[in-house]
């Protein structure tokens, strides 16, 4: 006979290195980052891809520059209306505002409601054998950095795992698909150790000639091998947040597919694996453009009447890169007004997709088939 009475109980599976205030504390912060109608602002790049940027639009590529120009990311007005974290690299987390009282931008993020957080992983490189597939460095010297990652502020931390579809290749291969899931898994549950709310970044690449089926095949492959690790990891579910590419056909997969159908697909996939313990998934752009992403996130958000997740951004390109074009032809300048009131035309668009309230144009969000292209190539050259 049952011993019920009316008590309730409560049941553990991750997380059980954790105290109670520990996982609290977690889960607390993950709900942050999955504030409904807000995302993550990604200005997470080394100073070496950063500096490409900046040296393609005529801006000298210094440590000044580089702080200047993510100090507007950060102090822009009203950025926290739609921000509810941002992706720092590890030298940003270090600088200081000269706007704010030489604050650490962990403390002025803070301030403004938004978590502050740290890309932790180091350099990819590629697994024999499998014609091409990566794996991160940097698993083994992670417990010493996030322990000082928290000391200087940061609260989560990002690891990205890419993964390309190549079909004549067999790409991704089972291996590679294991070793990196099983990778963001240890990252997790190493972040978790210390403090940091883990956000885990499967990233399917948009290169290719794939269909969308075979996105979504390779998708649903990869993200249940991912949960699937960290639940035998010991990972505190509860406590994490899924990073992900928006599951597409390849960039020159001939077949044409609306904005609808690519929405239909993401939400098939997140239904199959997405643990409904995890508060909730911010889309990386992955070289979509402004439009295409956030008219795909829209389109995914109006598409989800299951899931409990809330859906989100956490763009890079698709928000820095036409920021630095304003800076194109100006003598090296940053332009940071403009850039500042471009940059929250950008979040306003970002944060309606994240709410399904994005109403894109004609087009927008769909893609367009390699044939169809070329035809258009070629009828008006």
């Amino acid at each position: 006979m049952s011993e019920s009475n009316g008590a309730t109980h409560s049941f553990s599976v991750g997380g059980a290195f954790l105290s109670e205030a520990e996982k609290a504390a977690l889960e607390a912060t993950a709900n942050a980052i999955a504030t409904h109608g807000k995302g993550i602002t990604a200005c997470d790049e080394s100073p070496g891809t950063i500096g490409g940027r900046f040296e393609t639009v005529g801006i000298e590529n210094t440590a000044e520059t580089r702080r200047r120009y993510r100090q507007m990311l950060f102090e822009t007005p009203n950025v926290e209306k739609y921000l509810s974290a941002a992706i720092l690299d590890p030298e940003t987390l270090t600088q200081t505002s000269s706007d704010n009282g030489g604050k650490p931008f962990p403390q002025v993020l803070q301030e403004k409601g938004i978590v502050p957080g740290v890309k932790p992983h180091l350099k990819v490189y590629t697994l024999p054998g499998t014609g091409g597939d990566t794996v991160m460095q940097g698993l083994d010297s992670l417990a010493v950095r996030c322990k000082q990652y928290y000391k200087e502020g940061a609260r989560f931390c990002k690891w990205r795992s890419p993964l390309t579809i190549d079909k004549q290749r067999g790409r991704p291969t089972t291996l590679a698909i294991q070793a990196n899931m099983r990778d963001l898994a240890r990252y997790a549950l190493i972040c978790q150790s210390e403090g940091l709310v883990p956000i885990v970044e499967p990233d399917v690449s948009l290169t290719g000639s794939h269909t969308l089926q075979e996105a979504v095949d390779v998708n649903i492959r990869v993200q249940s091998e991912l949960f699937k690790a960290m639940i035998h990891h010991g990972v505190f579910m509860a406590g994490t947040i899924l990073k992900s590419n928006i599951v597409n056909p390849g960039r020159d997969c001939p077949q044409s597919y609306s904005v609808e159908e690519i929405a239909k697909a993401n939400v098939f996939v997140f239904e199959q694996c997405f643990p409904v313990a995890m508060p909730g998934g911010n889309y990386l752009s992955g070289g979509q453009t402004l439009k295409e992403a956030t008219a795909r996130l829209s389109a995914i958000n109006k598409a989800n009447k299951k899931g409990p997740w809330n859906l989100s951004f956490s763009f890079s390109q698709a928000l820095q890169l036409p920021l630095l074009e304003l800076c194109r032809g100006k003598s090296g300048v940053l332009q940071l007004e403009a850039m500042g009131e471009l940059y929250i035309q950008e979040l306003k668009i970002a944060s309606l997709a994240a709410k399904g309230q994005h109403e894109w144009g004609k087009g927008e969000g769909d893609h367009v088939g390699s044939d169809k292209r070329d035809a258009k190539r070629q009828k008006t050259s």
